[in-house]
């Protein structure tokens, strides 16, 4: 199947109940391409477009500033780099992937901020920040918790080995706003990375529309992604550190990455794994029974 080929059915799919089909990349690798949300699944709709249109394989400029897919209103999202106080299109820019990824990952330090969303029936999910590169984000997600905003509200789109959203007061995906009353931009840093774990914005294909939604990325390293990302030009000491942390990298750099689960990943895993159904809109993603937030605390880390 060749690219111009992937297009059409990219198309295809938008308008159809297929939730996700297994292709094969001209470059011969098989991926599964997912219809909601966020991606297809390591492969996006940019990057095959540019791939139809030039006859030729994406490199790491193309796939590290294209789109995703929506992970709001299952259309496909652009990236709002424009509208970023924090993104960058210069990829000449050196990253030390492992020291980035050492502290992205590490515990919150004493005094540090950090939040405890408690899951009625699952448990806690602890999160530490990142307020010196997406402090909007982190403002509205911690002003949204201390207010009560998000007290009651779903996980209402789970897929496993993928993330878990929710903050959504509509409960589908479609509501929700921040503390502002009106949509901002993205805060991207190529040193955040969406890892298994990460805690990021949710948007839709509008430029500054990240309101109160939120998603944790879930999925596990994948060989059948890394293999893709390798091909697709990703650099290669980024794909080492995803053999060790897992994650979503399609997301990376066009979903704001602004804090990290420390602990409570097996809470994140329990809920990627309920029981789902269909939406009205086709998506098997809806949990069978509510995953309900039953408070999101604010506080100060302080190690035992």
């Amino acid at each position: 199947m060749d690219y111009a080929e992937i297009k059409n059915l990219m198309k295809d799919m938008e308008s159809s109940n297929l939730d996700s089909i297994e292709i094969e990349l001209p470059e011969g690798t098989k991926v599964k391409m997912r219809k909601s949300p966020i991606v297809y699944a390591g492969l996006n709709y940019d990057m095959v477009e540019n791939n139809a249109m030039q006859g030729s394989r994406t490199d790491k400029s193309t796939v590290l500033n294209n789109s995703a897919e929506n992970s709001t209103t299952n259309q496909r999202a652009t990236s709002n780099n424009e509208n970023s106080n924090n993104s960058t299109n210069n990829q000449s820019i050196t990253v030390n992937y492992e020291k980035a990824a050492e502290a992205q990952m590490s515990k919150p330090q004493n005094g540090d901020t950090i939040a405890i969303i408690k899951v009625k029936d699952f448990g806690e999910i602890k999160v530490k920040f990142f307020a010196d590169v997406a402090p909007k984000a982190v403002e509205n997600f911690t002003t949204h918790a201390k207010e009560g905003y998000y007290n009651g509200l779903t996980f209402h789109r789970v897929i496993n080995e993928f993330m878990i959203q929710g903050g959504d007061p509509k409960g589908d995906g479609t509501g929700g706003e921040s503390i502002w009353g009106e949509g901002f931009g993205t805060e991207l840093s190529p040193e955040l990375v969406p890892y298994r774990g990460s805690l990021c914005m949710a948007m839709s294909s509008l430029p500054n529309s990240i309101g109160s939604q939120f998603f944790i990325t879930q999925a596990n390293y994948s060989e059948t992604m890394a293999n893709y990302l390798n091909q697709a030009g990703y650099p290669s000491e980024l794909i080492e550190q995803y053999k060790i942390y897992g994650g979503y990298l399609s997301l990376y750099m066009q979903y704001t990455v602004f804090g990290q689960v420390f602990e409570g990943m097996d809470v994140v895993d329990a809920i990627a794994k309920v029981e789902t159904e269909t939406t009205a809109s086709g998506q098997e993603d809806k949990p069978v029974q509510d995953v309900v937030i039953e408070t999101i605390e604010v506080t100060t880390y302080q190690e035992k």
